[in-house]
């Protein structure tokens, strides 16, 4: 007997949900391990911190595996959820522009804005996704200038940011081209 497509989604959804919330699970245990066996220097408020930006992360995730049962969709909802993780993590933990403690990183969470505001413009919609995803990186691309002019490895960075926006955008694409 074969599965159905809506059988095989709902399957991949329970899946991809597990993993989601799994990983996040995952990723708060290791500081926490660590911090057993090799007395890392996080505070309370570090773990708090941690918790509360990969509950954000999984939680993103988690609305946008429900917004359709298209894996192109669902892997870009997931690409650009990571994306914005690792920029937040990277921006808060050393900072992308020399430390965390520099004005100028507050740039990086203005792309994040941008497709914050694009995804909502695109109401969430294959097509739309898409473009909000390639104006993201181009807000991404820019900032690389910014960046340029303080510190040449941050160009690098920003040019691998850029490029998971850029990857959301070709699956959000290809979501859009199975609805017709």
């Amino acid at each position: 007997m074969t599965m159905t497509t809506v059988e095989r989604d709902a399957r991949l959804g329970r899946w991809l949900r597990l993993l989601v919330w799994g990983g996040a699970v995952f990723a708060w245990l290791v500081p926490v391990a660590a911090k057993l066996l090799a007395d890392i220097p996080w505070t309370t408020f570090d773990f708090v911190a941690w918790g509360v930006m990969l509950l954000v992360a999984a939680g993103v995730c988690e609305v946008g595996l429900r917004l359709s049962g298209a894996l192109a969709y669902r892997a870009g909802v997931v690409v650009a959820a990571g994306t914005s993780f690792l920029i937040v993590w990277s921006n808060l933990a050393v900072g992308i522009i020399g430390d965390e403690n520099n004005p100028l990183n507050q740039i990086f969470f203005g792309v994040i804005a941008v497709g914050i505001v694009g995804a909502f413009l695109a109401r969430f919609r294959a097509r739309g996704m898409a473009l909000a995803m390639v104006v993201t990186a181009a807000a991404q691309f820019g900032t690389a200038f910014v960046a340029l002019a303080y510190e040449h490895v941050v160009f690098a960075i920003v040019g691998v940011f850029s490029l998971g926006w850029l990857l959301a955008a070709w699956l959000f694409r290809e979501a859009a081209r199975g609805e017709g």
